[in-house]
């Protein structure tokens, strides 16, 4: 339990600064497109704060991966359970999710189809991969 936690500070910390760098690119694509014209400081403290900390925490949980005990299905269990519940409450925050049943639907549709579909393509990927690297041993 040690190592998890010294990974996932660790990768926390790699992330966290491009957090608020992706926050500026967005913010910078809505003040372009006219969508938002002004934020208060108070917004982008917030923003600036709560994407860091979003970042920190979406890295560091990668190092569920590496606990050996943990079967593969737990891993993916608790990292989608820990992802969802941090992208809700940051959203719910800086008030980029509505408070209501249909918003709340609407973004567990997204994220579970959006986390399904980075699972297909990396297990796609892998397999690809295993299958070359088994045919190159026989």
């Amino acid at each position: 339990m040690k190592e998890f936690w010294k990974q996932f500070f660790l990768r926390g910390c790699i992330a966290c600064a491009g957090g608020p760098l992706v926050l500026a690119v967005v913010w910078g694509i809505l003040g372009a497109t006219g969508t938002v014209a002004t934020l208060t400081v108070t917004e982008a403290v917030r923003g600036i704060l709560t994407v860091a900390l979003l970042a920190f925490i979406v890295a560091g949980m990668t190092a569920v991966y590496q606990a050996e005990r943990l079967p593969l299905a737990s891993a993916i269990l608790i990292h989608a359970g820990v992802l969802y519940l941090t992208y809700a409450v940051i959203y719910l925050i800086n008030g980029w999710l509505a408070s209501g049943a249909v918003p709340f639907l609407v973004f567990t549709a997204c994220f579970v189809v959006g986390y399904a579909l980075i699972w297909l393509i990396i297990y796609a990927s892998m397999r690809a991969k295993a299958k070359k690297l088994n045919a190159g041993l026989s």
